[in-house]
């Protein structure tokens, strides 16, 4: 067992050493152990998905369609119907592999990155090109990926409660263990899976995929079943109550049929199952997906990537978005604009390393710092950079100070010190918030001498400090000591001499602004939660509209002593909150929840990962974010802009809009086809159509523009509403009056078209009554794209929606004009009249839709 063996063992039996492995090793142990990614659940073979598309209800009524019609001697119409079954299960079938297929390039895409050290250089690898042998370097934030074997650390500690179940934080040594022990209690040892919750490390990988002790149970997650999304479900419902309510039409009409116009059963059955395919909206729920699915690609292109389709939904009700300064509402390219001795600010060109004074403080620039720089890349806190650019331009030729800046231990940060310390040959640099390090220094660095810290220097230091915080830039605190101890402990962090302040800017993001704007006028309220100073978050606030002068801003210690209430009365009113703790985070988005709002919330870091599971969206930055945050939120930043969260949510209200308008569309049309079997009925008239007619709707007058209605493009306009309501109903009482109206003239134009083709005969009603619907639905499927005129939003700007109307169009056409195909569909040749007619009657209810948009806007 790796954790019973000392380090070089280890290092040995992986065949490795602590300059990693070389390119040709990572090739050959990769050919060995394989890759590091786990095994997925069983999948349902192409054969399997094919025969669950026999499984729906539209589908056990068309093949009842197709036995009445074998019956009947129709065999043609049999035959089409089973043809076009079996098309539909074939093209399910393929929709539902390429859906797989791509959530698993969205999946791609948020693969964790990690540190190792190969050929001797550090560098950012996938996770899943880790293998045996691999040297991780690791810390607070980081997941662990592969199970390893600690050859290093400093204070760390790891959350295993993933794999063990426990809560606790487990603390982590990279000293052998000599008994047998439990996978709790291998202390030297980090598993696949868990997070790094404080302290730094490195471990060199011994088990990677299925071979890890997440890989052993890694059948348990792949039980977990995808859930349907809110408006899928409400959408199956909806389904489900309107099948119950045309079976009972249906039997309605059959009786009808039956005793009141005496025609046989087999006829009464045929009308009775027409009416019910008429009805059944069966494109509904893929049209649905597809929408989501296509909207989920766009969203990936705009720097979104969505981890479930629900998301989509809800990033059109967020009605509040807390979000994180730095990197989100600012650039996260920090450079250093200030430094400040005791009572003198000094020009960066000025520094010079033979100072006394100047040379300890680019010490502690650089040895209170974990960022790496190479040729190739550049890792760490833009902060971290920043300080390591700024002592390398001023240190390059001063071999003294290279030889000397040597780090010998660390104290890493953590949120509740707010500090971080490192052990160099002679001394303790201590780097961290000012008004932290202030309180744990005694004296103060003064032109080359230690003065006693009086209450003159700290009252400098301060406003100093409030000075530059004024003017939007973060300030850090720099202090040392002598120290010749082995070991770091935090209490060591005291008596402390204070050297000095860095500022440092990170200027908003250009688009911040304009994105603040754009929240606002959507009814939005965006707030900024941060863990820096308040006047350093208010300034910056300020500038981008976050904050306005009646607004208020508060610090984590004030809203600590608030009492829930007065706090629901304030809430309203904070635009910023600074300084705040985890704990804080999850208080301020409940308390919005209890209002009733729709919040999303933006983090980067482990102690943001319970508000990003508490919000309605979690929104995690796709570049500075750790693993822990992006596998607690709904939606990741590749950008890491606010701007971003605002284009989604436009995306996401747009979304909505284009689902409502497709169900718009399809039911509108649905209910003409009812109509016109029913008034048929009775009228005691022969049917208007066939099942074989009825196919032909819902395979290409149903899918086609409804999908297209889908790709309408995003329009700004929806960032002038307010957010709706989560629980809002999709088919609102104006939507189905809407419905109706559209409904009634589509049937009573089709019944004229019918009508006039009665005079004839029954084939000859039949087929115009068929053809009339038809392009007047894939007509009104224009009509449906918005509750704008086609004047006003323009006929050329949503292209797929013409391809469907031509589609359906020529399709149409090759029926009604090609001899051979009559029998199939039951067409009876028209004359250039009967054509004519066609078209005016399907023109009609378009023109009076049209006209009625035009005069009510």
């Amino acid at each position: 067992m790796y954790y019973q063996k000392e380090i070089i063992e280890v290092l040995q039996k992986c065949h490795t050493s602590k300059q990693g492995l070389s390119k040709q090793q990572v090739e050959k142990h990769q050919q060995q152990y394989g890759y590091n990614v786990l095994d997925e659940g069983k999948k349902d073979s192409c054969l399997m998905i094919f025969l669950k598309q026999f499984q729906d209800l539209l589908v056990i009524i068309l093949i009842s369609a197709a036995i009445i019609s074998g019956i009947s001697h129709q065999f043609e119409s049999a035959l089409v119907i089973i043809f076009v079954i079996i098309m539909n299960a074939i093209l399910g079938t393929v929709q539902t592999v390429k859906a797989e297929k791509s959530l698993k390039s969205l999946k791609d895409l948020s693969v964790p990155q990690v540190k190792v050290i190969r050929d001797n250089h550090l560098q950012e690898i996938n996770s899943t090109q880790l293998t045996v042998g691999d040297i991780v370097q690791i810390e607070a934030g980081d997941m662990i990926s592969g199970d390893g074997r600690i050859i290093e650390c400093s204070a760390l500690k790891t959350n295993e409660s993933a794999l063990t179940g426990e809560v606790e934080s487990v603390d982590k040594t990279s000293d052998r263990l000599y008994h047998t022990v439990m996978i709790n209690d291998q202390i030297n040892m980090v598993f696949s899976g868990t997070l790094v919750t404080q302290g730094t490390g490195q471990y060199v990988v011994t088990k990677v995929g299925m071979n890890t002790e997440m890989g052993k149970i890694a059948s348990l997650l792949n039980n977990a079943q995808q859930r349907k999304t809110p408006l899928q479900i409400n959408l199956d419902d909806f389904s489900k109550k309107l099948s119950i309510v045309i079976v009972i039409i249906c039997i309605l009409v059959l009786c009808l049929n039956l005793f009141l116009a005496k025609k046989t059963l087999l006829d009464s059955l045929m009308i009775a199952v027409a009416l019910a395919v008429a009805a059944i909206p069966e494109a509904l729920g893929s049209i649905v997906t597809i929408v989501l699915s296509m909207s989920t690609q766009k969203m990936v292109k705009d720097n979104a990537i969505i981890k479930n389709l629900n998301s989509v939904e809800s990033l059109g009700c967020v009605s509040i978005i807390c979000s994180d300064k730095t990197g989100t509402l600012t650039q996260n390219k920090m450079t250093i604009q200030s430094i400040y001795f005791y009572n003198q600010t000094i020009d960066m060109n000025q520094m010079n390393s033979l100072y006394h004074d100047h040379n300890v403080f680019l010490k502690a620039c650089l040895l209170c710092n974990n960022a790496q720089i190479s040729d190739t890349q550049r890792i760490g806190d833009p902060t971290e950079l920043a300080l390591i650019d700024f002592v390398h331009r001023h240190t390059k030729n001063d071999t003294h100070f290279q030889n000397t800046a040597i780090r010998t231990q660390e104290l890493p940060f953590d949120s509740d010190r707010k500090l971080m310390s490192v052990a160099s040959l002679h001394h303790l640099y201590t780097k961290g918030a000012p008004d932290i390090i202030i309180q744990r220094c005694q004296s103060i660095l003064v032109n080359g001498r230690k003065e006693i810290l009086s209450q003159r220097h700290i009252e400098s230091i301060k406003k100093k400090n409030q000075d530059y915080a004024h003017h939007g830039l973060r300030v850090l605190g720099l202090a040392y000591k002598d120290f010749q101890n082995k070991q770091i402990h935090k209490n060591d962090e005291n008596n402390l001499t204070f050297i000095g302040l860095v500022a440092l800017i990170d200027p908003p993001r250009v688009e911040s602004s304009t994105a603040v704007k754009q929240c606002i006028a959507a009814g939005i309220k965006p707030i900024m939660i941060t863990g820096d100073h308040i006047i350093t978050a208010r300034s910056i606030a300020e500038k981008i509209g976050i904050y306005h002068n009646d607004d208020l801003s508060i610090e984590g210690k004030e809203l600590e002593k608030m009492s829930d209430t007065e706090l629901n009365e304030k809430l309203p009113y904070i635009s910023v909150y600074a300084r705040v703790s985890p704990e804080h985070k999850i208080r301020i988005v409940k308390a919005w929840q209890k209002k009733g709002q729709i919040v999303a919330m933006t983090g980067d870091g482990v102690n943001d990962a319970p508000a990003l599971k508490q919000s309605d969206i979690g929104i995690a930055m796709g570049k500075g974010g750790t693993e822990v945050s992006k596998d607690a939120a709904d939606m990741i930043l590749t950008d890491d802009n606010f701007a971003t969260i605002v284009k989604a949510i436009m995306t996401g209200r747009n979304v909505y809009q284009h689902i409502k308008n497709s169900i718009h569309y399809l039911l509108s049309g649905n209910f003409a086809g009812i109509i016109c079997v029913f008034l048929a009925s009775l009228l005691l008239l022969p049917t208007p159509f066939y099942p074989v007619h009825l196919l032909f709707m819902n395979l290409i007058t149903d899918s086609l523009p409804a999908i297209a209605i889908g790709m309408e493009p995003n329009h700004n306009d929806v960032l002038k509403e307010k957010p709706r309501r989560m629980n809002d109903s999709l088919l609102s009482r104006t939507l189905l009056l809407e419905i109706g109206y559209e409904g009634i003239v589509i049937a009573l134009c089709t019944m004229c078209s019918y009508l006039m083709g009665l005079k004839m005969d029954s084939l000859t009603a039949s087929t115009m009554a068929f053809s009339t619907i038809c392009l007047a639905r894939l007509l009104h499927g224009l009509n449906c794209r918005s509750d704008d005129s086609l004047v006003h939003i323009g006929l050329f700007s949503n292209m797929p929606s013409l391809y469907a109307f031509f589609i359906g169009f020529i399709l149409l056409h090759i029926i009604l004009f090609i001899p051979f195909l009559h029998s199939l569909f039951m067409i009876h040749p028209i004359t250039l009249l009967q054509l004519l007619c066609i078209y005016a009657f399907s023109l009609i209810p378009t023109l009076i839709i049209q006209l009625r948009k035009m005069y009510t806007k």
